[in-house]
């Protein structure tokens, strides 16, 4: 494949019938697992809603939904600790078809929730699955394509999570006119449709022959183990790419489910305001139709906007190097998210959101293209789910962090006002406070730009191997 005529070609004419096929299903179980994710991002609050005890409101509404997501990205991380390594030790394909499963069906459940501790156990284990599944995939990829083929087709596999996302957002827009006490339930019925999937995996797909190879050698005597945290952490050439991608990732994961995911609360106000103006006697029902609308429409345009961000950063990447770009990508990620939370008024700012995940997007990419590039075959799996999951633990506290920071900073704004200050004085210095709240925890981009220069730049060489 390296012959002067093969690698002349585009990467995808390189690619035989049998690499299509796990291109297409690693794929399609990426993007139902980002379809997923952002189903619960657009039901949670109205689940919490419909399933808080009487008279919860206010606050401790807003509490218990950033709990849920809390504990949801929480049990994402574990998921993806879990099923790294064991996919790295049973096989890509099998354990794929086992996190799918999960997901599907958990998600499922969650429209049968009797209250919200119900709901939150059912977001856990879906947060398992959802957790397992992009180490998984890469690694199956990674596995299987040519070596000309790998970083595009890693990067285009990326980019379709945001064909998911969007996705998701036509869904909540569909159903719109319904009652959002009961739509939620719609929304969690969809998302479990992927357990078909699994069954398509389990009776079609095969193992890399590269795994397969892997573990054939580590049953000999002296191999090494698959799949084991132990090595990975034992042994210092695999132990320094693991701690600082871990580090690299968590700038990343951080800015998007700490940070980005949450434009929704400053739209939403905006977007309640202008369809007041525009209709001053515009019932409730009708507002909250239009709210989940336009809420619905800001995903779908921050998702579009990502899709190209993942395709041209993929593009770059393969020009330039992964190192470089990566930079690129954190300064670009970081200045787009504070224009964005100071900046957003009008439902005519809405352009603004798909800048922002064209930027905080595009290094996830790089993500998908660079972390199986710092781990052999036997803890492929392992490490790339050990990187890119372990900063959903910190993750998991941004909602409440952020939630935090926003009362702190809500509380002293409101304190500075005047004591003759109306209820919409007071709301504007709360949602101020929530733009400056935002943008510090923007911060968190430094992190991975100060990483950079200890990590290898690996455009360019083979995957490692022992």
């Amino acid at each position: 494949m390296s012959s002067p005529s093969v690698s002349a070609l585009p990467w995808y004419r390189t690619l035989t019938p049998n690499h299509w096929f796990v291109f297409t299903v690693a794929s399609l179980a990426w993007m139902f697992d980002c379809l997923d994710q952002q189903l619960f991002i657009l039901a949670r609050d109205n689940a919490i809603k419909a399933l808080s005890a009487a008279g919860t409101s206010g606050p401790e509404l807003k509490s218990l939904s950033g709990w849920a997501q809390s504990i949801f990205v929480a049990g994402w991380a574990l998921g993806g600790l879990i099923f790294g390594s064991v996919g790295d030790r049973i096989g890509r394909a099998k354990t794929l078809s086992i996190t799918v499963l999960i997901y599907s069906l958990c998600t499922g459940l969650s429209a049968f929730s009797r209250d919200v501790t119900e709901f939150m156990i059912y977001r856990a284990l879906t947060g398992l699955g959802v957790g397992g599944v992009f180490g998984l995939a890469v690694a199956l990829v990674a596995d299987s394509l040519p070596e000309l083929a790998r970083p595009k087709a890693l990067g285009l596999l990326q980019a379709l999570s945001a064909v998911g996302n969007v996705t998701a957002g036509l869904i909540a827009m569909s159903l719109a006119e319904m009652d959002p006490m009961n739509s939620w339930k719609y929304l969690f019925w969809i998302g479990a449709a992927p357990a078909f999937l699994c069954i398509f995996i389990m009776f079609r797909l095969k193992e890399p022959v590269k795994w397969v190879a892997a573990r054939d050698a580590s049953r000999l005597a002296g191999g090494k183990a698959m799949g084991s945290y132990g090595s990975l952490f034992g042994e210092v050439q695999w132990r320094r790419p693991a701690i600082l991608g871990m580090i690299l990732c968590v700038s990343g994961v951080v800015g998007l489910w700490g940070v980005g995911f949450f434009s929704g609360a400053l739209i939403g106000p905006a977007i309640e305001n202008a369809l007041k103006a525009q209709n001053p006697a515009i019932t409730p029902a009708a507002l909250a139709a239009g709210k989940q609308w336009w809420t619905a429409a800001n995903l779908i345009v921050q998702n579009i906007g990502a899709f190209f961000g993942m395709i041209l950063f993929a593009k770059l990447a393969h020009r330039f190097g992964r190192k470089t770009v990566f930079a690129l990508g954190f300064i670009a990620a970081f200045a787009a998210t504070i224009f964005f939370y100071q900046n957003f008024q009008t439902k005519a700012d809405i352009w603004m959101t798909g800048m922002m995940g064209f930027c905080q997007l595009s290094i996830f990419a790089g993500f998908a293209i660079y972390l199986p590039e710092l781990f052999p075959t036997r803890l492929r799996s392992t490490g790339v789910s050990f990187c890119y999951n372990v900063g959903r633990f910190i993750a998991a506290t941004g909602p409440i962090t952020l939630g935090g920071l926003q009362k702190y900073l809500s509380e002293k704004a409101v304190a500075a006002l005047p004591t003759t200050a109306d209820a919409l004085s007071k709301a504007d210095a709360q949602l101020t406070a929530f733009r400056s709240a935002a943008c510090w925890l923007a911060c968190i981009y430094v992190i991975g730009l100060l990483v950079l220069p200890f990590l290898p730049e690996t455009k360019g060489r083979p995957m490692p191997e022992e």
